[in-house]
């Protein structure tokens, strides 16, 4: 289960300079960005703060700028955690489980538009769906970043390359955790991977970095770079 490491440092939601704009992908709305000609689609599921925080959309801008057509899907329906909500009560409308039978959907519609290649890369809450996914080889391509819920029997079933990017400071996926999970993964020589854990920061910093934190920043740029790098060398 979750525990409050998740709930902490929400992310601020005041809008700076975003390049997509939002439709519906499947029934969902959707954060979208990038050319939606491409032939190459990449879903980011968020962490439990939802779909609006603006650092996930500035990553999801920055992984369209490779060349992707990016969508951040609403998997909350406009019901995200919000602050002083008890996490055990939220997480019981909204479950990662329910969120794979929603992901599936908004995977098979990319390519009913046009995309020969669906990658997926999930925060947190949203690790556990993409790690379905790549059970399920629904998607050509995975990444998980500090993820929560995800178990080592998960990972020993994916099917796809993945990439697993941990904090050292993480309670929901400690380094001991994450170094299991690439041996798993190294004992399936099949599956393409990469893993690495950033020093010095905490779960979630990818997307809820603190913007006076320089070290946190340039960490977060980095885990930002070599998402973008994975998928560049897997599609």
């Amino acid at each position: 289960m979750s525990g409050p490491e998740c709930c902490e440092n929400p992310p601020a939601l005041a809008v700076g300079e975003q390049n997509g704009e939002v439709k519906q992908i499947a029934s969902l709305n959707s954060y979208v960005s990038g050319d939606p000609n491409s032939k190459i689609a990449v879903v980011l599921i968020s962490d439990i703060w939802g779909y609006e925080a603006p650092k996930l959309r500035n990553i999801a801008d920055k992984v369209a700028s490779a060349g992707y057509y990016t969508v951040v899907p609403d998997f909350f329906h406009g019901d995200p955690m919000t602050p002083g909500t008890q996490i055990s009560d939220w997480l019981k409308n909204h479950a990662p489980e329910q969120g794979v039978g929603l992901a599936k959907p908004v995977v098979q519609a990319l390519k009913e538009k046009g995309a020969s290649k669906v990658g997926a890369a999930g925060f947190c809450w949203g690790a556990k769906v993409v790690v379905e996914l790549a059970k399920d080889a629904d998607i050509e391509v995975a990444a998980l970043l500090h993820p929560s819920f995800v178990s080592l029997d998960d990972i020993k079933g994916v099917k796809v390359p993945i990439a697993i990017l941990g904090a050292e400071i993480d309670k929901m996926s400690p380094p001991e955790v994450v170094k299991e999970f690439e041996a798993a993964l190294k004992a399936k020589p099949e599956v393409d991977h990469f893993v690495k854990i950033y020093p010095g920061v905490s779960h979630g910093w990818t997307c809820r970095y603190k913007d006076e934190d320089e070290a946190e920043v340039k960490t977060a740029v980095e885990a930002h770079h070599d998402l973008v790098e994975w998928f560049g060398k897997r599609f």
